[in-house]
């Protein structure tokens, strides 16, 4: 079902359960859906005149839920269900990850949609906030189930999306193979090539160098960033990292090159530890291998809920989101967090650490470096021309590290948290494009 969006003439200074909301968008409504919410309230008196265009932030531009059929190879029929969800596109068509997992609710999808906005604006590219997914675990399906679920499911949401309107990319559980079965199938309804459909795609495709490592580049960089304002040495550093893939073994490769001492790692096949420090590159073979850090030698197993105990200087959330919360924030021994994952942290968990001098770099800010390159890729995309990885990475860092001085002074300014900051530049930024375009009809 389509949910066009309508904007309230309710007072700006109401909170969204006090006003017109649909029962859907409600903070009390929890989940994700309900911290993003919390957030945009935070950050409304600071927004001047601006501020009477809040109450866009808080309605999704359009939510499409899908029923995705397929044949099973058994030869039965299973029903999926999906969703593709744009924030906003006031500053460009919508942007964000397509996810397969089998906790994906429309609350998350949401609220995903919401932050890409907020992190596309927060780096200023001319994006807006998408977000998509598919209820399922993909490790039960086939690679046959897998590639006519992507297909259908790209069928079902091709009405919205397309290079100028709405370009999903790779998320939890989804890879450049996915990306290429939802580029081949909308370009084959299309009846034309459409390589800048999606982003994260394989090189030979239009895929764009240095896609892959770029989340987790831009957590290193803020990261190094941060460091030199609060006078943390990154050699010698000790770090924990919840999630190895992507994002998280990425940012742990860099820092360990930097001289920081990765001393725990938890996915989803447990938590490891080792004082003097993991051998990195020995942990992603493993990985890489077996799937998870489960059975790794070189390391002492530890309980998953000590991890919050471990000794570190510098914590990296980069699995799933709602994971530092008011339980175990007060736990967390680090000086400094940075969030490679969507949403790892809620609102009460963010002040419990605010109150502890612990800095958080959010995940607005944190991990746009994916976003940023996929921006690099539909750009080559559009003019058939590709850049090297040198030239990716350099353009890569200059805007984080623009983007991340422009929030640290914003920060400063008004004495905020970096995220209410990050929300700052980014809710301003989208709002001013909705004044400047004004409501049609």
């Amino acid at each position: 079902m389509l949910h066009p969006s309508t904007h309230s003439s309710t007072a700006v200074n109401q909170s969204p359960a006090a006003s017109t909301l649909p029962s859907y968008l409600q903070a009390d409504n929890l989940g994700p859906w309900g911290n993003y919410l919390q957030q945009v309230d935070r950050v409304v008196p600071y927004l001047g005149h601006l501020a009477q265009w809040a109450e866009t932030l808080r309605r999704p531009k359009r939510i499409l839920i899908v029923d995705v059929p397929i044949h099973m190879d058994d030869g039965s029929i299973r029903h999926f269900e999906g969703y593709r969800v744009q924030h906003n596109t006031s500053r460009g068509p919508g942007k964000g990850g397509v996810r397969f997992h089998q906790d994906v609710t429309l609350s998350e999808v949401m609220a995903l949609s919401a932050w890409m906005s907020i992190k596309n604006a927060a780096v200023n590219v001319p994006y807006g906030g998408a977000k998509g997914g598919i209820r399922v675990d993909p490790k039960t399906l086939s690679m046959g189930e897998l590639e006519r679920m992507t297909r259908r499911y790209t069928s079902e949401i091709g009405i919205i999306i397309g290079p100028t309107k709405d370009i999903p990319a790779p998320d939890v559980n989804t890879n450049e193979q996915i990306m290429a079965w939802m580029m081949d199938t909308y370009s084959m309804n299309e009846g034309a090539t459409a390589t800048g459909v999606v982003t994260g795609k394989p090189i030979h495709l239009g895929g764009s160098l240095g896609r892959k490592d770029a989340t987790g580049r831009g957590v290193f960089t803020v990261g190094v960033e941060a460091a030199h304002h609060i006078g943390l040495e990154i050699k010698g550093a000790r770090i924990a990292v919840q999630g190895f893939g992507n994002v998280g073994g990425v940012a742990g490769r860099l820092f360990s090159e930097a001289g920081a001492l990765v001393v725990a790692v938890q996915d989803h096949g447990g938590t490891i530890y080792k004082a003097s420090g993991l051998d990195v590159p020995a942990l992603l073979k493993h990985v890489a291998e077996m799937g998870s850090v489960a059975g790794f030698a070189q390391a002492e197993v530890l309980p998953n809920d000590q991890f919050w105990d471990v000794d570190c200087e510098i914590l990296i959330p980069a699995a799933l989101e709602t994971q530092i919360t008011a339980a175990n924030a007060g736990r967390i021994k680090a000086r400094m967090v940075i969030e490679g994952a969507n949403g790892p942290t809620t609102p009460a968990a963010d002040d419990i650490l605010q109150e502890r001098n612990i800095l958080v770099l959010p995940d607005v800010i944190a991990n746009a470096g994916g976003v940023t390159v996929s921006y690099f890729e539909w750009v080559q995309d559009f003019s058939s021309f590709f850049w090297d990885e040198d030239e990716i990475n350099a353009r890569l860092i200059k805007i984080m590290k623009t983007a991340f001085a422009g929030i640290w002074q914003v920060a400063q300014e008004h004495q905020v948290s970096l995220r209410t900051a990050t929300f700052i530049v980014g809710c301003k930024r989208i709002l001013h494009a909705r004044e400047l375009r004004g409501l049609y009809p």
